[in-house]
């Protein structure tokens, strides 16, 4: 009879079940207490955490402690990244990735020329990128998402957990065995929550082999020994598939929803490695090309005009560029190359040019004019370049047609996109307007200095085939006409290989 009416009790019960969710959450938080008590851990019991649980941390701590003092004595944070990838290198590919080192490059570079020294950078780069298939790419992730897992798991502060148990407990020192007591399970639940983040991390199945084999090559020693640390996951793995951490922190926290968070966030060590090693050559070698171009540079100058110090125009300048670079607007590319033209065509091309030039041109008799055509056009053409430069540097001052522009949207630019993309835009302009008159008068300088060649040539004949009144102009001459050829020639082929180099 009494089995009767409890039968009945349970199928009113299922039939009128109550709607309201706070009563549900109770049933569920009941029901899960109940399973939990059921559970083959007994780490919680009436509201309690009770010792057994201190001794399942304390036992973990003890034996990871050691790996927990290694990993806090790392200062480096990326330490850990290049023994992965490094561990991973034969003897001949440690070789290689260090002749892409600043120091393997700086001393490569001793007494080689500059070309050669490019070339075997570059070909070891695509060396070193033939390295890494995917196999060994694979192999090194995976070794790296183990060591990144171990540390954070043995990095947790089982300590500050186990002194709740235990006031007197010290850190570190493992003589004296604890006295746990239970205590109230709230003074735990975020303990447990945070535990929970590192150990579920632990693959189910995982070799762990080539990790403590790693610690033993690099360290010297293993800071947890295969078989112990073994133990460790095969406890940790019983403990989750029973559930009852999550069981303990939903009956807790009063939360049946309560899921574990615990993500592993993939870092590509290897592709950075590689992008890392790449860049740094790239970028030593860069510097050292630099270096030796301005050296390069600063000998021409001082041959040209005596000094490497020229400043000849007035706004399209390091300094304006400067100011528009921090302000990030972008810059004036060619400042340097236009300020040696300027003074280049003040002092030579408006000088010893145009002495040679009046003289072989006005004065000279050529045997056709279509030889003398491409000098006259090329000089005439440098001549006007000298003032379409000052109009452009004119046109940058602040009350001038792009200067007082840029000058209106600078406020504006840091908060404006709209500004910015203007003034970013005149500037750009400016430098495609400076390259042309740069890359157009060096053409012209050619066209004059292949001219002048020419001429020096027909003037050393007996008698001349393209300028046919030689011995007139030597009368005519200020200077000597051989002489004052070869300068010019000399000066424009100098600085057509400043150019060259200021426009790589």
């Amino acid at each position: 009879m009494a089995e009767s009416q409890s039968f009945l009790a349970k199928l009113f019960s299922s039939l009128f079940k109550s709607d309201d969710p706070e009563a549900e959450k109770k049933r569920r938080i009941k029901q899960i207490a109940k399973n939990l008590s059921k559970a083959k851990y007994h780490f919680y019991k009436n509201d309690e955490v009770l010792p057994a649980f201190a001794k399942l941390l304390y036992d973990i701590y003890k034996a990871v402690f050691p790996a927990k003092a290694m990993f806090m004595a790392q200062e480096n944070p990326n330490r850990l990244k290049a023994l992965a990838v490094n561990y991973s290198l034969s003897e001949e590919e440690h070789q290689l990735i260090e002749s892409l080192s600043e120091e393997g490059i700086k001393a490569a570079a001793q007494g080689v020329p500059i070309d050669q020294l490019e070339e075997q950078v570059r070909q070891n780069i695509d060396y070193f990128l033939q390295l890494f298939n995917g196999e060994k790419i694979a192999r090194i992730e995976a070794l790296y998402r183990k060591l990144m897992i171990f540390k954070s798991f043995c990095s947790f502060d089982f300590y500050f957990t186990l002194k709740k148990f235990d006031s007197s407990l010290k850190e570190g020192e493992f003589t004296t065995v604890p006295h746990f007591e239970k205590i109230n399970a709230e003074y735990i639940s975020e303990d447990l929550k945070d535990f929970l983040a590192v150990a579920w991390l632990l693959p189910e199945r995982e070799d762990w082999n080539d990790m403590i084999k790693f610690f033993k090559d690099t360290k010297g020693n293993e800071p947890v020994t295969l078989n112990v640390w073994n133990k460790i996951c095969n406890k940790i793995n019983s403990i989750r598939l029973s559930r009852v951490f999550e069981m303990m922190i939903q009956v807790i926290t009063k939360d049946p929803n309560y899921i574990p968070d615990f993500t592993y966030n993939e870092e590509p060590i290897v592709d950075n490695f590689i992008d890392k090693t790449r860049n740094d050559a790239e970028k030593t070698l860069n510097s050292i090309v630099l270096a030796q171009q301005n050296n390069k540079i600063d000998g021409i100058l001082e041959q040209i005009f005596g000094t490497t110090s020229i400043e000849r125009l007035t706004n399209y300048t390091a300094t304006n560029s400067a100011l528009y670079e921090r302000k990030g607007l972008g810059t004036f590319d060619y400042v340097q190359p236009l300020n040696y033209f300027k003074a280049f065509l003040l002092d030579f091309v408006k000088k010893d040019v145009r002495e040679f030039s009046d003289l072989v041109l006005v004065r000279g008799t050529w045997s056709t004019q279509a030889l003398s055509a491409p000098m006259s056009n090329a000089y005439h053409a440098l001549l006007e370049t000298s003032d379409t430069i000052l109009a452009f540097d004119a046109k940058i001052a602040e009350d001038a047609e792009i200067g007082s522009r840029i000058k209106t949207h600078m406020p504006r630019a840091e908060r404006d996109k709209e500004a910015k993309n203007i003034i970013g835009t005149l500037i750009g302009d400016l430098n495609d307007e400076a390259k042309t008159m740069l890359v157009d008068g060096t053409k012209n300088l050619i066209t004059i200095a292949k001219t002048t060649k020419t001429l020096l040539e027909d003037y050393a004949k007996p008698k001349g085939e393209v300028i046919i009144n030689w011995k007139e102009l030597d009368k005519f001459a200020d200077h000597p006409v051989k002489e004052l050829g070869v300068g010019v020639y000399k000066h424009i082929y100098l600085f057509v290989q400043l150019m060259q180099n200021c426009l790589k």
